[in-house]
């Protein structure tokens, strides 16, 4: 079967050009009413001897479908549970019959008061580790995972190393940096510069607050970085591991690891976006791999996707189709993924 008749992206007005349907979440909040009414707190320990553990907010939908998926958001740089696409993925899902989970990554909103440490693009093993300590009866029907920006970078790299070991129906990742160091390099070109200043300041306040446990030496580096890279180099590399940024952006990249994921993943992504070049997507062969389709879009901004005629976002409407194509699929006929044919640029 072949990969779905997405619709083309069409700007929604006032929100044209890649930076308003970038900046129209921050400029106008969610889509959709907020879900905090009604959330149940989860509290999700790494076990990784840290003592730290991932906050998340589980919502029940008003239309629980039995069987349905848990649906699990990961938010993207300087990100949480309140990012406005959180809201209104969860409301999409919501009404779809799933109950949804989203997600706040290592020290970042509220797991901030029970994690010493932050979470990075590569750090794969938090989200295995908290889709592990999910009580049975929130696990039991499998997994839909979605993963936004940097989120979606880490849900890939995921999905080929651990995907296997876990009931996930699909995932998909929007906007995700999948070459982390192009995408750095792009935040230092004078067009991105207010980008570029919001997105360091909120960086380096995560650093600060809760159980966070930072020396003296790394907060001056925080401190004094002027850009991600030098945040990314003095700060983010030493503190995990790496030599430098350049080995962090190497080793943790999600082009490194799209061939090797065997579960069915549609990968979003605009063309226009202005914080990732376009030619991390445009010149990657996105046949390789047959379980990953990419849907790539010439607009829609980063995380963006404000479309004519409805106030989902379009990426959400793609992924919902993209499921039910499966469920089609896997309704008459076992899933064969070499007939999941990846659409091109």
């Amino acid at each position: 079967m072949a990969a779905p008749d997405f619709p083309a992206f069409r700007a929604r007005a006032p929100w044209w050009g890649a930076d308003l349907q970038t900046l129209r979440n921050v400029l106008r909040g969610p889509v959709v009413r907020p879900l905090s009414e009604g959330d149940e707190r989860i509290l999700l320990p790494l076990g990784d001897d840290s003592g730290d553990a991932l906050c998340g907010a589980l919502s029940q939908s008003d239309v629980p479908q039995r069987g349905a998926p848990l649906v699990v958001l990961v938010h993207g740089l300087s990100g949480s549970e309140e990012s406005a696409y959180m809201h209104s993925s969860g409301r999409f899902w919501l009404d779809r019959g799933h109950r949804v989970l989203r997600l706040n990554l290592r020290g970042a909103g509220p797991s901030r008061e029970h994690c010493r440490f932050q979470y990075h693009a590569g750090r794969s093993e938090d989200l295995r580790a908290a889709l592990t300590a999910l009580p049975r009866d929130l696990a039991q029907d499998g997994f839909i995972l979605v993963g936004y920006s940097l989120g979606g970078n880490m849900l890939l790299k995921f999905l080929a190393e651990s995907g296997g070991e876990f009931p996930i129906e699909l995932a998909a990742s929007v906007s995700a940096p999948i070459d982390l160091a192009a995408a750095s390099q792009r935040f230092l070109h004078p067009r991105n510069f207010v980008y570029h200043r919001h997105l360091l300041a909120a960086l380096k306040r995560e650093c600060f607050g809760g159980r966070s446990e930072i020396s003296a030496a790394e907060a001056g580096a925080v401190r004094a970085a002027r850009t991600i890279f030098e945040f990314d180099e003095k700060f983010v590399a030493p503190r995990n591991g790496f030599r430098d940024a350049e080995h962090y952006y190497a080793e943790n990249r999600a082009s490194r690891f799209l061939d090797e994921i065997r579960v069915p993943t549609l990968v979003v992504h605009s063309l226009d976006d202005p914080w990732i070049p376009a030619r991390s997507y445009s010149q990657r062969r996105w046949d390789a791999n047959p379980f990953v389709v990419s849907l790539l879009s010439p607009g829609g901004g980063h995380v963006g996707f404000h479309d004519r005629g409805a106030r989902t976002p379009w990426y959400d409407r793609c992924i919902g189709l993209f499921r039910d194509s499966l469920r089609r699929r896997r309704s008459g006929v076992e899933f064969v993924p070499d007939q999941l044919l990846a659409q091109g640029p």
